[in-house]
């Protein structure tokens, strides 16, 4: 399995992702999530996958030499290297989805296994606004809005509830980013699944390029401090937080209201005494 997320905001993009692959407990593998597209100056792309390995490598290698019509007679045809917008790459790489699917979806089906492949794709393009998109097997796609401004592949349930409570457009770079790991470390606690190494990009809005590329393993510091920091200040939040109790005689919240109109259906052991 996979866990890969991706943040817009105004002031740029953030894309992580885990390396590991599994096809069960002794078959546990190191595998790149993560791939960047890249003409400084003229445009900065980022390529997110999870699902089947050998789909979605498939996936990025026609992407590169795949085609769309062009826009008008005489034209060239458009490639993710010369799309005038990102969404114009993004159908490119539709396009690249269905071409893997026209190939190899019916020995798949035969052999038992699913078309499985789920993408993430942002980045910018000349003087076009930042966009991100998430890509399904059918090749279809969804962007990325003010108030979905993130996406998450994989396994995604971990650690979406810090980055539903932290993160808005608004949401600066570096705030963004050490989010982006809070949620891959709760993924990472939670199932063996996902894995170090992890791949971080951090793109700032109209640049064009990135310098912020990482690759974070298990002796990074700044991962290892994000990991026993955020351990260490949730069970502080956690001791802060008063015990239930039945009664308002310790507490001005107890946990038993007088007057709750619902409770559990209870039964009884004599059969002379009422259902409650």
């Amino acid at each position: 399995m996979t866990y890969c997320v991706a943040v817009k905001l105004k002031a740029g993009l953030v894309f992580l992702s885990d390396s590991r692959t599994n096809a069960g407990l002794d078959q546990i593998s190191t595998f790149r999530k993560m791939i960047v597209y890249e003409k400084p100056g003229d445009r900065f792309m980022c390529l997110l996958s999870a699902g089947n390995l050998s789909i979605s490598q498939s996936v990025r290698e026609i992407l590169q030499i795949e085609q769309l019509p062009p826009d008008e007679e005489g034209g060239e045809p458009i490639t993710i290297w010369n799309a005038r917008s990102m969404f114009d790459a993004a159908r490119v790489l539709g396009a690249a989805v269905r071409h893997v699917f026209e190939r190899d979806g019916e020995a798949l089906k035969n052999a038992g296994v699913d078309f499985n492949v789920s993408m993430i794709f942002g980045g910018q393009i000349g003087s076009e606004g930042m966009r991100l998109f998430q890509v399904y097997s059918a090749g279809n796609f969804i962007e990325a809005t003010p108030e979905t401004p993130f996406f998450q592949i994989g396994e995604s349930k971990y650690g979406k509830p810090v980055l539903d409570r932290v993160i808005t457009p608004d949401t600066p770079l570096d705030e963004a980013a050490k989010c982006v790991l809070v949620s891959m470390d709760s993924t990472l606690k939670s199932n063996l699944s996902v894995g170090l190494p992890l791949d971080l990009v951090v793109y700032e809005a109209d640049r064009l390029q990135s310098d912020k590329i990482t690759c974070i393993d298990e002796n990074n510091p700044y991962f290892l401090m994000v990991r026993r920091v955020w351990g260490e200040k949730l069970r502080e939040v956690f001791d802060g937080i008063e015990h239930p109790t039945w009664d308002g005689s310790h507490t001005e919240v107890p946990l038993r209201c007088e007057g709750a109109r619902a409770l559990p259906l209870r039964k009884i052991s004599s059969p002379k005494e009422k259902l409650i």
